[in-house]
């Protein structure tokens, strides 16, 4: 079976999946080197095998690992996004391995490198990471939107565990987690003594067993929480309908996002017929997924015109384009937004804005323009590497900045916790940033509720929206509901 390499437009830890490319071809005889003799014998190559050599044991398998750690240093000197000098690469892979505990010559070899690896991939940015063995295999059961756990988006932030979003009804969900926790112990047992794989496989378990975690919150402190493990099955896509207009959810992007979006849509028109007058686009709380999914979800809303653009360190572009066929016919569409909307997300929302074929609504979204690709290692595990930076039709950047709304709703919750720009060693860019968009603001206690629990007073205003039929007759309602 090829290789392949995934372009992942998502935020978080839980992968799901691939979505096209080839890797550089490596081939090599025995034990032969991945780098050429002038590349392995820097002396910043040589300073990192010198204490390697005294701290790790000659448990057989010594040099082995150092070929692994040396494929993985070429492929992020060769292919990270940005060109990061070697000193910098050495030193974050040095300092990973003067923390492991242990007896210098006696820590088992694999140890050494796994932590030396994971020290460097993780000074790059947000995102990149890597996988060993068991967590790369972890990452490929994800593909088909089925796994074992708590139903969490996670990174590693400062040793602890963050929560970038639970996923809708899942344990994580219910337990009543929130974007930007931070989970310090689990099982009593501090995650700061852990890798992040570590910590993932303390959080997995039995489906109906139950895992007690300390969750320490802004504002709240620390407190115990008990949440029962379940298999998690990611349903992409959830519609309703709020009278006359169509409400689909998009939760994630997997490999089924785009079907079940069309089949949403088709079971609202069986039940709304002609009556159907608009749709909401809820994009509020998605991490991301596959890029290609991004765009075939934001190509089924547009008849022409550029999707997203894909830049590499080379300077190269691909572009994606949309194609022929509105699945709405050109009903009016409003896309709701928050912090919690990223990457995949945001190329929907920004393309369909830039383009003018919806309003989007919400509050600012999450700021991620980064592109990961899934580079397994010829020896073992595999890197999450950014190679790419994502721009919008209108050439703008959302690295760092994210989307602004066309109606951003003052006093919504999804406004608060961090941003990508507030990540430790989030990337920096130099091309367009994210242009001024100009916006309304509303108070959100001025919406109507609506949803299956009549809670969800943003909702109730994008449905208002495109029950009103214009923005100036939507602002006219909302200011006449200024004293309810």
């Amino acid at each position: 079976m090829l290789v392949v390499v995934a372009l992942f437009a998502g935020l978080s830890n839980t992968l799901t999946g691939c979505s096209g490319g080839t890797p550089m071809a490596r081939v090599f005889g025995g034990f032969s080197s991945p780098f050429a003799p002038n590349q392995e014998n820097t002396p910043d190559f040589q300073r990192f095998k010198n204490i390697y050599g005294k701290i790790a044991a000659n448990d057989g398998f010594r040099v082995t690992q150092l070929r692994h750690f040396s494929d993985a240093y070429h492929r992020v000197r060769a292919e990270y996004v940005h060109q990061i000098d070697d000193t910098t690469l050495i030193n974050a892979a040095i300092e990973g391995v003067e923390k492991v505990e242990g007896t210098p010559g006696a820590i088992p070899s694999a140890k050494v490198i796994e932590a030396a690896l994971d020290s460097m991939i993780t000074s790059l940015d947000p995102h990149s990471s890597y996988m060993n063995p068991q967590e790369y295999r972890d990452s490929q059961v994800t593909t088909s939107g089925e796994f074992g756990g708590l139903g969490i988006e996670i990174k590693m932030t400062d040793g602890l565990i963050e929560i970038i979003s639970p996923m809708v009804d899942t344990p994580a969900y219910r337990a009543g987690l929130k974007p930007g926790d931070l989970i310090t112990h689990v099982e009593r047992d501090s995650i700061k003594l852990m890798s992040l794989g570590d910590a993932v496989h303390r959080l997995r378990g039995k489906p109906g067993s139950d895992v007690k975690i300390t969750i320490l919150r802004e504002g709240v402190g620390s407190f115990p929480v008990t949440v029962t493990r379940a298999i998690i099955r990611v349903k992409p896509v959830k519609w309703r309908v709020e009278g006359n207009i169509g409400v689909v959810q998009v939760t994630h992007f997997n490999l089924r996002s785009t079907g079940a979006l069309e089949d949403a849509v088709d079971n609202i028109r069986a039940q709304l017929g002609s009556n159907l007058k608009g749709l909401v686009l809820d994009l509020r709380n998605n991490p991301g997924g596959l890029l290609n999914q991004s765009v075939a979800i934001a190509d089924a809303f547009l008849n022409h015109g550029k999707i997203v653009s894909v830049r590499d360190r080379a300077g190269e572009v691909r572009g994606f384009d949309a194609h022929l066929g509105d699945i709405t016919g050109g009903l009016p569409i409003v896309v709701l937004i928050n912090r919690g909307s990223a990457s995949a997300s945001e190329i929907v929302a920004g393309a369909l804005q830039d383009h003018r074929r919806a309003t989007v609504m919400g509050v600012r979204s999450f700021g991620k323009g980064s592109v990961q690709t899934i580079a397994p290692l010829d020896w073992d595990g595999a890197l999450r590497l950014t190679t790419a930076l994502y721009y919008l039709p209108s050439g703008r950047t959302i690295q760092g900045s994210g989307v602004d709304p066309d109606m951003t709703v003052i006093g919504n919750k999804g406004s608060e916790g961090k941003r990508e720009a507030d990540l430790p060693n989030a990337l920096k860019t130099s091309g367009q940033a994210g242009e001024v968009i100009a916006h309304r603001q509303l108070q959100v206690d001025r919406c109507p509720v609506a949803g299956a629990e009549k809670k969800d007073k943003l909702l109730g205003c994008a449905v208002m929206f495109l029950k009103s039929g214009s923005q100036e007759n939507f602002i006219a309602l909302i200011n006449a509901r200024k004293n309810l």
